[in-house]
């Protein structure tokens, strides 16, 4: 019996070694979205929890915001932390998995976001585009045509945006979408075509946000549209199969509120990590330096977030700081 007693303790005690070496081997982990604006973030919260709280921190590439919920609310370690939470525009996923019973946290803290339309200036100036209602004019879209006289091109974001379906939306309600191909594809690929364009003196449209490294590399302007009107702006989710002909929306975005958000499970296990993710937040101007530091100075977004910390510690103190 003795011997047996010492046993089980023996394989208990292993067990229980195991089981702790298990936990603290898994990583925090941080979605990296592929662009430039969220990865500065996610690298500045991946480096600073690693730097200053001592975590094993791992960035997962994921590039639809859907999924990145989905993983969240699952509280099983695949994605602990998302930091571009953009409001209004995943306010229904905000709304089904951040509530105050949910699995997922939002922190309290955000920055300013912008959306709209962008073309390049020369092509604004040129041919008289500086309405949003300008491109319903057929020769006007044509600019944006490949050999300006047939349909334009218009880039409405990438697939797995859930702006990318307000944009559907917004292109028929603005009463274009009959004059151009609505384009989805991965922003890195409309950049490269905003920039050949920009090289070749022809015109380029589409969807543009702020912060963006964009509005630092290229003379860009923003189209005007109508201000924001709650009651002109009405969005039903894709999963309701109708929700192209119930949704109308007929004004500008409501400038975006920035947000994290990370799962309940990570403030449990680390309520230390939680409370900086909770002081953590940013400029617009400063997300835009990060993202620039990426996707044009040609830094890794690790290289881009060690320089912006060490270039900020008062920052970082005020983060860190009780």
């Amino acid at each position: 019996m003795q011997t047996m007693m010492k046993t089980l303790l023996a394989t208990s005690a292993a067990l229980a070694v195991l089981l702790s070496a298990e936990a603290k081997a898994a990583p925090i982990t941080v979605a990296d979205p592929g662009y430039a604006t969220a990865q500065g973030t996610a690298y500045v919260v991946k480096v600073l929890l690693e730097e200053q709280l001592g975590k094993e921190v791992e960035a997962v590439k994921a590039s639809s915001v859907p999924v990145i919920w989905e993983a969240l609310n699952r509280n099983g370690g695949e994605i602990d932390i998302w930091t571009d939470v953009w409001l209004p525009n995943q306010k229904a996923l905000v709304d089904q998995y951040a509530t105050e019973d949910g699995k997922v946290k939002l922190a309290a803290n955000s920055y300013a976001g912008t959306q709209g339309y962008c073309t390049t200036k020369a092509t604004a100036d040129a041919h008289g585009i500086h309405s949003v209602f300008d491109l319903s004019d057929p020769a006007k879209a044509a600019v944006f045509s490949a050999d300006g006289k047939g349909r334009g091109k218009i880039w409405i974001g990438a697939a797995g945006w859930l702006s990318t379906n307000i944009e559907t939306v917004r292109a028929r309600d603005y009463g274009f979408a009959d004059f151009f191909d609505l384009q989805t594809t991965d922003e890195a690929v409309a950049t490269a075509d905003l920039d050949a364009a920009v090289k070749a003196g022809k015109g380029w449209i589409g969807y543009c946000y702020g912060p963006h490294q964009n509005f630092a590399r290229y003379e860009l302007e923003v189209l005007e549209e109508p201000k924001h009107d709650d009651a002109a702006w009405t969005f039903v989710e894709p999963s309701d199969p109708n929700w192209l002909e119930k949704s109308s929306i007929k004004s500008a975005y409501k400038d975006a509120a920035i947000h994290i958000a990370y799962s309940k499970s990570l403030a449990d296990s680390a309520p230390d990590v939680a409370a900086v993710l909770e002081k953590v937040t940013f400029t617009t101007d400063e997300v835009s330096k990060l993202a620039y530091a990426i996707a044009v100075d040609g830094k890794t977004p690790e290289e881009a977030a060690r320089a912006w910390l060490a270039a900020n510690p008062d920052v970082v103190a005020g983060w860190i700081g009780n």
